[in-house]
């Protein structure tokens, strides 16, 4: 696993958040991003990127998580669908294919190459979806990680 550092700039999304356990993640996850598809179709856009979760906890029995889609521009919010970024600055990342299950191992990986070059994690934790396990094995599923640091 290749781990990056990058500068990003600021990326405008829409989101849902919300508070669930780990066990009902991939159906929140699931609804939320038809929500905001729908949502983007009423507006006539389409997703900048692929979707991406956001998670501003590790408790897996209350995660504080955010789900949406990087967009073009700012959108307008609509409910429970909200306008906001993931703000710019910088990154540690690295492409991890294999199953959600098993995404520990490469966690740990980043925190110990952040603590070996002097990197302190700062935020949120993101995980961007490049494919689906309803698509493909969970061997082959594809996940980039981006830790903010300073």
């Amino acid at each position: 696993m290749k781990i990056e550092l990058n500068e990003q700039k600021s990326q405008p999304v829409l989101f849902i958040r919300t508070r669930t356990a780990v066990e009902n993640l991939p159906k929140v996850i699931g609804e939320s991003y038809e929500k905001i598809m729908r949502y983007l179709a009423e507006l006539g856009e389409q997703p900048a990127d692929a979707p991406y979760a956001a998670y501003y906890n590790m408790d897996m029995k209350d995660l504080d998580v955010e789900m949406g889609f990087p967009v073009a521009k700012l959108l307008s919010a609509k409910g429970a669908i909200r306008s906001g970024e993931i703000p710019q600055g910088k990154y540690v990342s690295a492409m991890y294919k294999g199953a959600y299950s098993q995404m520990e191992q490469p966690y740990n990986e980043m925190f110990k190459w952040m603590e070996e070059n002097g990197y302190e994690q700062k935020g949120v934790y993101y995980e961007f979806y490049f494919n689906s396990p309803n698509d493909v094995p969970e061997s082959e599923l594809l996940t980039r990680i981006a830790i903010p640091v300073k």
